[in-house]
Formats: structure tokens, sequence, C-alpha cells
């Protein structure tokens, strides 16, 4: 991870530089300075996009005693303060954590969560989602996702400033600002590709949380993870706007709801009648290249993947 980090602001760091000497600095500045409001303000009030997109409402403690103490126990055991209890009313069975320094930290679970999985289950994902907390995941992706949108905006002012530039004495130039602006523009690409990885680096650690905070937290997981994948392929599908909606956010749950059928599709190698049976079938496999292009653009590990890195946390728990 520090790695990934040091290769994201050392990237960014480096174009960033040469733009300020290439170009001036006001019509830089002003654009850099309006991403970075528009992307802190966001973080700053998401929760309350969050809670409105997925029908999010705090769970009193009287409602479900016994998953309040679940998560309170799991928060003394992760070393951290007890954030708030959410429900989201979506029949997708998921969970997530999310929270800014205007509401504090909160994990919210899914009705389709708390009916799919068993108490075990639903623990080992409290677990994940609690590491996310702990790993403070919800900032460091927020500050490095919108370096991608730093870069894509001062390039699409870049492009157009260029292409629209009217004086003909000055023609070089705005060429030359709309070849950076591109340039720019692909770069922000690149460093999209560098935060995606991150993201799916993180869920490895959230992963291995979990399991250093659940018993048997590894093997519940993995059985978690299987029946979300397969009841998420198995639920009515969305109309396309509800099917937008529930999968803006997605970075943010445990697993990616849009991969839910390939996913399935991956744990389906031979006819089986339990996640017991799916997991033991793909324990073995391996990811296909096909498997490992598409991981590259995704915001979670391929599922094959970290079912096994699962397992070898579950055969070797000390090395974790």
């Amino acid at each position: 991870m520090v790695a990934t980090l040091a290769a994201i602001f050392g990237l960014t760091t480096l174009v960033f530089s040469a733009v300020l000497l290439w170009v001036g600095y006001f019509s830089i500045i002003t654009v850099g300075l309006l991403v970075v409001v528009l992307n802190v303000t966001q973080w700053l009030l998401s929760p309350y996009l969050v809670g409105a997109m997925y029908r999010v409402k705090e769970m009193k403690s009287d409602e479900n005693p016994k998953l309040h103490q679940m998560v309170e126990n799991l928060s003394k055991k992760s070393g951290i303060s007890t954030p708030k209890l959410m429900l989201s009313q979506i029949p997708l069975p998921n969970a997530f954590a999310y929270g800014s320094p205007l509401t504090g930290n909160r994990v919210a679970v899914t009705e389709g969560l708390l009916k799919s999985l068993d108490d075990g289950e639903v623990e080992a994902v409290i677990g994940h989602e609690l590491g996310h907390l702990k790993h403070r995941d919800v900032q460091v992706m927020m500050v490095v996702s919108f370096l991608p949108a730093l870069f894509y905006y001062i390039g699409w002012s870049l492009m157009w400033s260029g292409a629209l530039g009217g004086d003909r004495r000055q023609s070089s130039n705005n060429g030359n600002s709309a070849v950076v602006g591109i340039a720019f523009m692909a770069f922000s690409w690149v460093l999209t590709l560098f935060t995606l990885y991150l993201s799916r680096l993180r869920e490895y650690y959230a992963d291995r949380h979990s399991a250093s905070v659940v018993e048997n937290g590894a093997y519940k997981l993995q059985t978690g993870l299987v029946t979300i994948v397969e009841e998420s392929r198995r639920g009515a599908r969305p109309n396309k706007n509800e099917a937008k909606t529930n999968t803006s956010y997605k970075a943010l749950f445990i697993a990616d709801p849009e991969r839910a059928a390939v996913d399935s599709e991956e744990l389906h190698a031979n006819s089986v009648n339990s996640k017991y049976d799916l997991l033991k079938e793909k324990l073995s496999a391996k990811p296909t290249k096909t498997d490992s292009i598409a991981e590259i653009f995704s915001t979670h590990p391929n599922i094959i993947k970290r079912l096994r890195a699962l397992q070898e946390i579950q055969e070797n728990p000390r090395g974790y």
C-alpha cells in the first residue's frame, strides 16, 4: 500500500509541477482549487448522500440488541470507537463503512444481508467493515480518488482553452495547451488505475482484519462472500435507474454488486448444491487471463483470489 500511495502522489507531483512550469499559474490554480473544494465538500456531505441513495436509517439499540452487541465487541477488539450502526433498506445483500467529520463513522448493513447470512457470517462482514474504519480507508480513498478528477478537469480546461483560442499569434501556444490538456486527461486515467488497485488492496487488508478479530473469521467471511455473490445474482434485476443508484458508491461495499453475475459464473464451474460446495470447488481454482484483466478495472479483488487469500489466512493465521 505504501508503494502504491508513493507512486500516486509522486506521479501527481511530477506532472503537476511540469504543468505549472508549462502554463500560467492562475487558470491551473483556479481549476485545482475548485476540484479540491468540490471533492472535500462531497466527502463532508457524502454520508447524507449515501443515506438518501440507500435508504439508510440509524438502527436503535432495542431494534437488534444482538447486532449492536456484536458491533461493540468487535470495535473493542479493533481498538476503535464504536461507530453508529445503520440499516440500509434495500434487498441487495451487502454492507459498507462510511462517514465524515460532520457525522462520525458509521457501519451499515442491508436488509438483504441480514436475511441471507447467518450470525457468524454477519459478524465476519462487520469485522471487515470495522477494518476499513481502523485503517482510515474512507479518508485515504477520498484523498487519493480526487487526484484523477483534479488532473482530468485541469486537462479538460487546458484542452478547450487551446482549442478555442482565437488569437492567431498565439496559435502555437494554443496548440501546445491542447496537447498538454489531452496528455493530462490521459494521465488521469493512469491515476485511476492506481486508485482502483489501492481500493482492491484495502479490501484484502480489511479481510485480514476481520480474520484477526472474529473467531474463525476467515472461513466465516469466505462463506459470507460466496452467499453475497450468489444472492446478488439471484435477486430480481432492478430497472436501470435503480441499478445505477444501487451501485453509485460500489467502492464502499464489501462486494461489488455489478460483478455478481461474473463472480457467480466463476464460482459455478461445476454443478454444486450449496455455498460450502461452491467454496470447496473454487479454493483450488485460478483466475483466467480475462479475469485478471477485468480485475484491473474493478474496485474489488477477483472473487477466487479473494477466497484463496482468506484460505491462506485460515491455514496460517500466525503469518497475518
